[in-house]
């Protein structure tokens, strides 16, 4: 994401003038976008033309719309961004008011208007323009005859591609159509990587499957670019990591990111950074219940006695529509770092975010047990 100009005054009102370069730019946009913001950006517009002889005709013309943001959808298969709302500002081809929809895409300039920027929205702004959170992952979780093949972003992860091919039993002395399925299937892998995944980007690429198959299906990805003499697979040899995963479908990637092994070299990812926050809490919460919490109501409780060590929450619930409610969310943030305390914003889109999200969305990790909180298992309706 490229910022190209920042106005904001000392009552949080202002505007950003924001430059969206890929997918997860437009997922930060998603989650920047809340209704009541007014967005600006160029569109086009199907209008009526009038001719000299009375003859009625549309044309689409390219314009610059400035809406009420109203309605927000994402499209994560896509990666569109829709944006739907009334007309606020005087324009030649569209009337005060009228509804329009803005469609945001990579490298299309936007400014977005706030009454109020929170720190939240603030800190998203500084991670998105941050060229050291493009740290990017790739993943084939695969098993005999499936495979997905992901790209972990730092905020979303996205199946580019799903294979599926029917391989037939091996029998005894007939395991000629066995052996052919197998490599078809890895030769529609193998043309899935080529396809989908950039190397000038990736950091790391996991192969990742029950039993042998990953094995199996390595060590055949570069026998067959050797033969064919691929240089972009030889040359990228080295950020090809083999891990175990109980199957080939993309909840698994919850444990192949938890890997040791996996961790050390991810470090540096956001990814990797929330499925070791979520673990701690699971470790914690298993240990020392008294030191873990989760629920908006045991949360809150745990704030007001400044006992909060880390704060996880979804971006989900940040994107709440409730005033009130965000408003008490953003106070826990800035309340846990002015503690001196760490807040994680697990993405939705995430494994790890909606593993959350069914732990009502918030949790803590605390420095001491708080009095009269019962047990945190014990949530209630509200919560």
């Amino acid at each position: 994401m490229k910022l190209i100009y920042k106005d904001i005054s000392k009552d949080s009102s202002g505007q950003v003038t924001l430059i969206p370069e890929d997918g997860e730019d437009l997922w930060h946009t998603f989650n920047l976008l809340q209704p009541g913001d007014s967005l600006r950006c160029t569109t086009l517009r199907k209008v009526q033309v009038e001719s000299a002889t009375g003859s009625v005709g549309s044309n689409r013309v390219r314009t610059t719309l400035t809406i009420g943001v109203e309605t927000i959808d994402f499209d994560s298969q896509a990666c569109a961004l829709h944006v739907k709302g009334r007309n606020i500002q005087e324009n030649q081809y569209v009337k005060m008011g009228a509804y329009h929809t803005l469609d945001l895409e990579p490298n299309r300039k936007f400014i977005l208007g706030k009454r109020c920027w929170d720190t939240v929205h603030l800190d998203r702004i500084n991670i998105a323009c941050d060229p050291s959170q493009n740290a990017d992952v790739a993943a084939v979780v695969m098993q005999e005859g499936l495979a997905h093949v992901c790209l972990v972003l730092a905020s979303m992860t996205l199946i580019r591609a799903k294979i599926e091919v029917q391989i037939p039993r091996k029998r005894k002395g007939h395991t000629q159509q066995h052996d052919k399925g197998v490599e078809k299937f890895f030769d529609s892998v193998m043309q899935a990587i080529m396809r989908h995944i950039n190397f000038e980007v990736v950091k790391c690429v996991l192969l990742a499957s029950p039993g042998f198959v990953k094995d199996q299906f390595y060590d055949y990805l570069f026998s067959q670019a050797v033969k064919t003499d691929n240089k972009v697979i030889v040359e990228n040899k080295s950020k090809f990591l083999c891990v175990h995963s109980s199957t080939g479908f993309k909840h698994s990637l919850k444990e192949v990111l938890m890997d040791p092994a996996v961790s050390a070299r991810l470090a540096d990812t956001k990814a990797t950074a929330e499925i070791k926050a979520l673990q701690d809490f699971y470790r914690v919460l298993q240990h020392e219940p008294d030191k873990a919490c989760y629920g908006i109501k045991h949360v809150e409780l745990a704030n007001e006695s400044d006992a909060i060590d880390t704060l996880l929450i979804s971006d989900a619930l940040l994107r709440s529509q409730d005033v009130a409610l965000r408003r008490k969310l953003v106070n826990f943030v800035d309340s846990v770092k002015d503690s001196g305390g760490t807040v994680r914003v697990f993405s939705s889109m995430h494994v790890s975010g909606e593993q959350l999200g069914q732990l009502t969305g918030i949790a803590a990790i605390l420095r001491f047990p708080v009095p009269g909180m019962s047990d945190c298992e014990d949530s209630s309706d509200e919560d």
